[in-house]
C-alpha cells in the first residue's frame, strides 16, 4: 500500500501520468492532514498558498478514503475544471473506479416543458437564433447542462426563458418530467462516490431546499469546500431572503401563459396581471433614477414610495385572490398561485420590518431597469454551525486566503467552526527571487479627490518598465473608468477594460497578445489564472476595504460596536487583509514567473495596521524606488537574451 506521501511523491502515479506535475512537499503535508480529517471525521481549516496544488492535495484522499464525499467550489467555472479535468486525471493516474457526479442548481439545465412554451413567442432576432442553436444542441447533449452550449453566452437573455427556476418548475406534474435533466443529474448524484458542487448550490438547498440536493445530505460522509474564503458571502445571501423586479415579472408572465392557456375566459385574473406589472414599474421609479444600494429605513420619508409600496402589495394579494379558485384548473395555474402566496409572504415580511426578527438587515438595491429587497442575517455563524452539528461528517475547509498572518480567527468566527484544526501552508515558489514588492512614495490619502490621477501617474513609469503585461487592479468601478479614459490610447500598449467583453474573452485576448494591460475591479482579484510572461505586473490602487455605505458592512459594524468589539480592527482590516491576499495571488502562478507587485495604497507603511497586511503577503523584497522596478524588468530583459 503506498502512503499519501508516497502518492504525491517524485515517484508516484501522479509524476508518472500527469504532465508537468512537481512533487511539493506542502501538498504532501496537507494531503496527508486532509486525509486524518476524513478518517476522523473532523474539521479542518487548510490555507495552501500559490502553487501548493491544493486540489491534488485533497482529491486523492477524497477518491481514496471509501466515503461519500461532496467538494464544493467558489464557481460554476471551477465545478466545470474540477469535474471535467482535474478529477479525471487524478482518477486515471490512481488507477481508481470511484465514481463521481456534477450537480449545479436547475437554472443551469434545459428545461424541455420551457422550451415548448417558448415556441411561438415574440422574440428578437438575436434570441430567434439563440433558440435555434438550443434547439440544433438539444438533439445530441444528454447532460442538458448549458455551460457546454458555448455558442450561446451563459448571461444570454434567452436561457431564463427554456431554463427552470424554484418558483416555475412542474415538479413530479410537469408533462416530461421523465425526460428532465435536472432529475437524471439528481440520480447521478445520489449514486456516487465524489459529488461536485458549488457554494450558490450548497447553501440555496441548505437554507431553502429549492435544489433536490438535501435529500443527499444524509448520505454524505465528509464535505470539502473549495475556495472557502467566499463561504460567509454566499451563505449570507441564502441564510436570508430577497424578491426582486425580475421574480414577479416573470411571475407575471408566465401566470399570463397559464391563464391563457388553462383559463382563457378569466379576464379578472389578467387585469391583476397587467396591474402587478405596472406597480412593479411604479415602485421601481419611487426608488430613484440612481443605481445604488441602501438601507430600507433610509426611505422612511420618501412618500411617493410608501404609496407604490401599497399599490405593490395591494397589486399581489389581488393577484393571489384571483388565481386561487382557479388553481384547480392546471397544473400550471396552480403552480403561479403557489408562487403568488410565496413572493406575497416575502413582501409582506420585508415591509412589516422582516416580521420583527431579530439580527435581519432589510435593505434593497437598484439597477437600470429593476430592484431587489433584501433580508440578510447579520450573523450566519449560529445557523452554519448548527447544520455542521446535525452531520457528524467531516469538514474540510481550504483555500489559498484564510489567514490574517499566521491567525484563523476571522474566517473560523464567521463560520462558527473556532473548534477545528487548522493549517497553513506557504507557497513554494521562490517570492524573494520570482517577486518585487513596490509602494511609491508621495501618495496623497486614498481618500482624497485626486488620489487615483496621482496612482495613475505613478504606475505609468511601472507600466513602461514591464512593457505593459499588467493587471491593473481597482477596488471601484469609479477608478475603473478613471484610469480606462487615462490610459486609452496613451501607453503603446493594447487596453483591456473589464465590462468591454465577456471576462473569459478579455483573458483569452491578454494571454494572447503579450503585452496587454487588464484594467479590472472585483471580477479579476481572484479566481484567474494566467502563467508566464503575459502577466508580469500587478498594479493594486488600494487596500481593499468593503465600503463604509454598504447597508449591510453598516448594521455589521455597528452590531459589533454594541457588543464592545473593534469593528475596524476585529472586522474590517481581517477582511481586507484576506481580499489583499486574492490579488497579490494573480502575479506568481508558475515556478517560472517573474514579476513587480505594485500596491500604491500609503497606508501600507504610513498606518500602523498597515504590518497586518505586509504579514499576510508572500515574503519578497521591498522598495520605494521605481528605479528598483526598472532594474528589475532590464535584469529580466538579458536573462531572456541570455537564455535564447
Amino acid at each position: 500500500m503506498q502512503t499519501i506521501v508516497d502518492i504525491l511523491g517524485p515517484d508516484g502515479p501522479l509524476a508518472k501520468h500527469v504532465p508537468g506535475f512537481a512533487s511539493r512537499r506542502q501538498q504532501q503535508d496537507m494531503a496527508e492532514a486532509t486525509a486524518r480529517a476524513l478518517e476522523n471525521n473532523e474539521m479542518l481549516i487548510a490555507e495552501a498558498g500559490t502553487g501548493t496544488g491544493k486540489t491534488y492535495a485533497y482529491l486523492v484522499p477524497a477518491l481514496l478514503c471509501g466515503k461519500k464525499v461532496m467538494i464544493s467550489t467558489g464557481t460554476k467555472n471551477l465545478q466545470d475544471q474540477l469535474f471535467h479535468r482535474d478529477l479525471p486525471t487524478v482518477r486515471k493516474a490512481l488507477g481508481v473506479s470511484t465514481s463521481v457526479a456534477l450537480l449545479k442548481g436547475r437554472a443551469n439545465y434545459l428545461c424541455h416543458h420551457r422550451l415548448a412554451l417558448v415556441e411561438g413567442r415574440r422574440l428578437r432576432p438575436e434570441q430567434q437564433d439563440q433558440l435555434a442553436r438550443i434547439r440544433t444542441w438539444l438533439g445530441r447533449t444528454t447532460r442538458g447542462d448549458i455551460a457546454e452550449l458555448s455558442a450561446v453566452p451563459e448571461d444570454a437573455s434567452i436561457w431564463p426563458k427554456v431554463t427552470s427556476t424554484a418558483d416555475n418548475c412542474l415538479g413530479g406534474e410537469c408533462p416530461v418530467y421523465s425526460d428532465c435533466f435536472v432529475v437524471k443529474a439528481r440520480k447521478n448524484a445520489q449514486s456516487a462516490d465524489v459529488l461536485v458542487v458549488n457554494h450558490h448550490l450548497f447553501f440555496a438547498d441548505l437554507a431553502l431546499r429549492d435544489e433536490g440536493f438535501g435529500e443527499l445530505l444524509p448520505s454524505i460522509n465528509a464535505f470539502i469546500f473549495d475556495e472557502a474564503h467566499q463561504l460567509p458571502d454566499v451563505a449570507s445571501v441564502f441564510f436570508g431572503n430577497d424578491l426582486s423586479a425580475r421574480q414577479l415579472n416573470e411571475l407575471a408572465r408566465d401566470a399570463l401563459v397559464d391563464v391563457l392557456t388553462e383559463a382563457p375566459d378569466a379576464s379578472t385574473v389578467q387585469a391583476s396581471i397587467t396591474r402587478l406589472e405596472k406597480t412593479v414599474r411604479d415602485f421601481r421609479l419611487a426608488l430613484g433614477n440612481d443605481t445604488k444600494r441602501a438601507p430600507w429605513a433610509s426611505m422612511d420619508d420618501n412618500a411617493a414610495l410608501a404609496t407604490a409600496t401599497e399599490d405593490l402589495v395591494e397589486s399581489l394579494a389581488r393577484l393571489t385572490s384571483d388565481l386561487e379558485p382557479l388553481a384547480e384548473r392546471g397544473k400550471g395555474l396552480d403552480r403561479s398561485w403557489r408562487r403568488c402566496l410565496e413572493l406575497k409572504a416575502r413582501l409582506d415580511q420585508f415591509v412589516n420590518g422582516g416580521s420583527d426578527e431579530q439580527g435581519v438587515i432589510l435593505w434593497f438595491e437598484t439597477h437600470a431597469r429593476g430592484f431587489a429587497l433584501h433580508m440578510t442575517p447579520l450573523e450566519i455563524s449560529e445557523t452554519f454551525r448548527s447544520h455542521v452539528d446535525k452531520h457528524k461528517s467531516a469538514w474540510i475547509f481550504t483555500s489559498a486566503t484564510l489567514a490574517v498572518g499566521d491567525d484563523f480567527t476571522h474566517f473560523s468566527r464567521e463560520l462558527g467552526i473556532e473548534d477545528a484544526h487548522a493549517r497553513r501552508w506557504d507557497s513554494p515558489f521562490d517570492f524573494t527571487r520570482q517577486a518585487l514588492l513596490y509602494v511609491p512614495t508621495a501618495l496623497p490619502p486614498p481618500n482624497t479627490p485626486d488620489y487615483t490621477a496621482a496612482v495613475i501617474d505613478a504606475a505609468r513609469p511601472v507600466i513602461e518598465a514591464s512593457g505593459g503585461r499588467a493587471f491593473f487592479l481597482l477596488t471601484s468601478y469609479r477608478a475603473l473608468n478613471i484610469v480606462a479614459r487615462a490610459l486609452e490610447g496613451k501607453t503603446g500598449y493594447p487596453l483591456l477594460v473589464q465590462g468591454s467583453l465577456p471576462r473569459g474573452e478579455l483573458l483569452d485576448r491578454f494571454r494572447e497578445q503579450g503585452n496587454a494591460i487588464l484594467v479590472g475591479t472585483s471580477s479579476f482579484w481572484e479566481g484567474v489564472d494566467v502563467r508566464g510572461e503575459a502577466l508580469s505586473c500587478v498594479i493594486i490602487d488600494k487596500l481593499p476595504f468593503s465600503s463604509p455605505g454598504d447597508p449591510v458592512m453598516q448594521a455589521r459594524l455597528e452590531a459589533m460596536r454594541e457588543r464592545g468589539l473593534n469593528p475596524f480592527f476585529d472586522y474590517q482590516v481581517p477582511q481586507a487583509a484576506i481580499a489583499l491576499k486574492q490579488g497579490v495571488g494573480r502575479l506568481i502562478r508558475d515556478v517560472s514567473d517573474r514579476g513587480v507587485l505594485m500596491i500604491c495604497d500609503p497606508r501600507l507603511f504610513g498606518k500602523s495596521y498597515g504590518r497586518i497586511f505586509r504579514n499576510s503577503l508572500p515574503s519578497m523584497p521591498v522598495s520605494r524606488d521605481v528605479a528598483d522596478v526598472q532594474k528589475f524588468f532590464a535584469s529580466e530583459q538579458k536573462r531572456g537574451m541570455a537564455t535564447s
